[in-house]
């Protein structure tokens, strides 16, 4: 992880790594993209691509940006499936069906069947 990310963002990626926590490896080891904070505000973005972690407001172009690369390489299915699952777990308030909304009228997740 690079050396100018906060000590608590380390933190919280850490724990996000241990096995059983929130945004962490489940039992199948499946690689968990997306950690979200504040509410579903902000988000930290794992990217399988080049190692780096991104903090994001979910509501950003850059947001959308990060995704849609993420979805060039191959990835976009797994992060859809992320981001339905927050909406169906997560309360409604938190907002991420319109996140999602928000990325698919974007047709992030279009880039992965061009470049497929």
């Amino acid at each position: 992880m690079a050396a100018n990310t906060s000590k608590t963002a380390r933190a919280s990626v850490k724990a996000g790594q241990k096995s059983g926590a929130a945004g962490g490896l489940n039992v199948l080891g499946e690689f968990k993209y997306l950690i979200p904070l504040n509410s579903g505000k902000h988000v930290y973005l794992r990217n399988l691509t080049d190692g780096r972690t991104l903090h994001l407001a979910t509501g950003s172009e850059a947001f959308t940006e990060a995704v849609k690369a993420l979805a060039a390489a191959g990835h976009g299915a797994k992060i859809k499936a992320e981001l339905e699952a927050l909406a169906a777990e997560l309360p409604a308030e938190q907002g991420w069906d319109t996140t999602l909304k928000g990325l698919e009228e974007a047709d992030v997740f279009a880039a992965e069947a061009v470049a497929a």
